[in-house]
């Protein structure tokens, strides 16, 4: 039988570092919990925003089992933490996060070819990670940033989704004609997209898109899970959301991890901004604000969707 993946919002999580660089698994407890009750429907552990590829291979796997233990089953928890190109380490990292107990391994689509190469080379070497790999362990893909996004094509989308072994797909391309091709692709198959984009996720969910897996559910996820779950039957207020989350989505663009993690101090979570990626002091007195300023609208537009939106 095939694992089913709920629809709807899944944060690309956050790693809380202490004073001393390392994992603060007291802050990460806090940050699951403030996930979860903000209604999300799982968690994307060990991606880009948790810093992963400035995370030890030991540290990606412990924290998945920490993700997964503070869960405790009440939303399922998806991590990747596959950073190498190399095919024996790449096996090493699929096997060793699946053994934390993630309920399923996303691969990162610029880890299989150079950025120059062809989508034949990108899937000979995909195909030989999936030769080695036991065909029960439930597999996804990201289109991740950094270090180069390699975007499926809507056709190599649905090679890879018709071998079966995909379920879930982050997707990054960030254009909506784009999307819509993908969402038709992959029709028939176990695969699901989760649009990574606010300018473009009402638009994805209405032509069939499964949810929402971006950086913005680290501001105000309960918005998001409103759209996710109301778009259909509350148009007028999911476009009117829609225009919202998508101005606020320009934040993206400021010191960020730094100022999402401003934001979950706001919210009593963690003690530094210490990040990997970019000193703490990026984040100048001004973006402060900006956060501030974005957590008091966002709980002001929380409270009237059931009224005034």
């Amino acid at each position: 039988m095939n694992p089913t993946y709920p629809g709807g919002v899944w944060p690309v999580m956050l790693t809380p570092f202490t004073e001393d660089n390392k994992i603060d698994e007291t802050a990460l407890k806090k940050l699951v919990d403030w996930y979860i009750e903000r209604g999300v429907d799982g968690l994307f552990a060990v991606c880009q925003s948790s810093e992963m590829f400035f995370l030890s291979f030991e540290e990606r796997v412990r924290l998945t089992e920490l993700v997964v233990k503070y869960a405790a089953g009440r939303v399922p928890v998806i991590s990747s933490g596959q950073v190498s190109t190399d095919l024996s380490e790449q096996i090493r990292e699929v096997e060793a996060v699946h053994q934390a107990g993630g309920a399923a391994v996303v691969l990162i689509t610029n880890r299989f070819a150079e950025a120059e190469e062809s989508d034949e080379v990108w899937f000979s070497n995909l195909t030989k990670l999936l030769d080695a790999l036991d065909p029960s362990i439930p597999l996804g893909f990201y289109e991740c940033p950094y270090p180069y996004k390699r975007v499926l094509s809507p056709e190599l989308l649905r090679r890879c989704a018709e071998t079966g072994r995909f379920y879930l797909m982050k997707d990054t391309c960030c254009d909506a004609r784009m999307l819509r091709e993908k969402i038709e692709a992959i029709k028939g198959t176990p695969l699901r997209l989760y649009n990574a984009n606010t300018a473009t996720l009402l638009d994805s969910l209405q032509a069939g898109a499964a949810g929402y897996s971006g950086v913005m559910a680290n501001f105000h996820p309960e918005l998001y899970v409103w759209l996710c779950k109301h778009f259909a039957e509350e148009p007028e207020k999911a476009a009117l959301l829609s225009d919202f989350l998508t101005i606020s989505s320009f934040i993206e663009h400021k010191p960020y991890p730094v100022n999402a993690k401003y934001n979950l101090q706001l919210m009593g979570i963690g003690n530094t901004l210490t990040t990997r990626t970019r000193p703490a002091s990026d984040l100048d007195e001004t973006n402060r604000s900006e956060v501030r300023q974005l957590k008091e609208l966002s709980e002001e537009v929380d409270r009237r969707l059931g009224t005034l939106l």
